[in-house]
């Protein structure tokens, strides 16, 4: 809400964004009154095809929001180029990607702004609620800033309509600690999607892809099998919980039902399963992960 409000975005304008999110994403497009466009996504990276993007411009398009989902980057490269030649502004969704990066550069640093979460389940996850805004405008940074509390000027003047939105002292005190070990962490995840992806080759499902010159950081481990649901029930009778991310597009929502079809999202979201993929998750307990998953195809084979 306040990238969009900082860009000036409100009513009458129209901000693409992916479907296959958390409805985050879409409800900060409807709080500010502008109107989400949702577009399909690439098979494998599960972010913004460009193409749909594209497709979708028109001239009230004042925005693309490129959702870094599971700690994958977006194809930041031709978005960039795309929001160059058509005039839009490119906000960056780093909520799952915190640490990551695309062409050596830290995700959130390469569109206009970049918005981070800090919920506890996040890679960077303090003990409640927070979250974060960064942009290379000296000017755009004051008017978040100022946006963020009330629309104060330094002597507490409101100059505009602003909100609540600090992030609380003792979060950020957690978040100073937890920094430190951001990049150890995400090494860690590296490391275990590694072996998921090795024990996993031989097996009839669709692994994470990685987009080239990325620095992939794993918040979730997406595997896309047509036998989810049977899947899904047979880890959690082995005692594994698994999950879904997302079950239902936001475009099909009833808060922001339109008509519109996409039909590869509408797809994956009946063929995707995250696996559990996080630091501390030990050896073991992963290859009981990777051994329920495989006697799961080996009884499926013999049926």
């Amino acid at each position: 809400m306040l990238a969009l409000r900082a860009l000036n975005i409100g009513r009458g304008d129209e901000v693409i964004v992916p479907s296959h999110t958390a409805t985050a994403t879409v409800a900060a497009v409807a709080m500010v009154g502008a109107t989400p466009v949702f577009v399909d996504i690439e098979a494998g990276f599960y972010t913004l095809a460009v193409g749909a993007v594209e497709a979708a411009c028109t001239e009230r398009t004042k925005a693309t929001i490129a959702v870094h989902l599971y700690g994958q980057a977006a194809d930041l490269g031709n978005l960039t180029a795309l929001a160059g030649r058509r005039g839009f502004r490119l906000i960056e969704d780093c909520a799952q990607a915190t640490g990551a990066e695309y062409q050596g550069r830290k995700l959130g640093t390469v569109g206009d702004i970049g918005c981070f979460s800090f919920f506890p389940t996040k890679n960077l996850g303090a003990f409640g609620d927070g979250g974060a805004v960064v942009c290379r405008d000296p000017a755009l940074a004051a008017r978040i800033r100022s946006l963020r509390q009330y629309g104060w000027n330094e002597n507490r003047v409101s100059l505009e309509p602003g909100m609540n939105s600090r992030l609380d002292e003792l979060q950020a005190a957690i978040l100073r600690v937890k920094l430190r070990h951001l990049d150890a962490d995400n090494a860690e995840r590296r490391r275990q999607a590694v072996s998921y992806l090795e024990a996993l080759a031989g097996l009839p499902v669709e692994n994470p892809a990685v987009r080239d010159a990325a620095l992939h950081v794993y918040h979730l481990f997406v595997i896309r099998t047509s036998e989810r649901d049977k899947l899904l029930q047979h880890l959690k009778l082995n005692g594994i919980v698994a999950g879904i991310h997302y079950a239902m597009p936001a475009h099909m929502m009833p808060a922001f039902i339109d008509g519109t079809r996409l039909p590869l999202t509408e797809q994956i979201v009946s063929e995707i399963i995250s696996l559990p993929l996080y630091p501390g998750l030990d050896e073991l307990s992963q290859a009981q992960v990777v051994s329920a998953v495989g006697n799961f195809f080996d009884m499926h084979a013999k049926q």
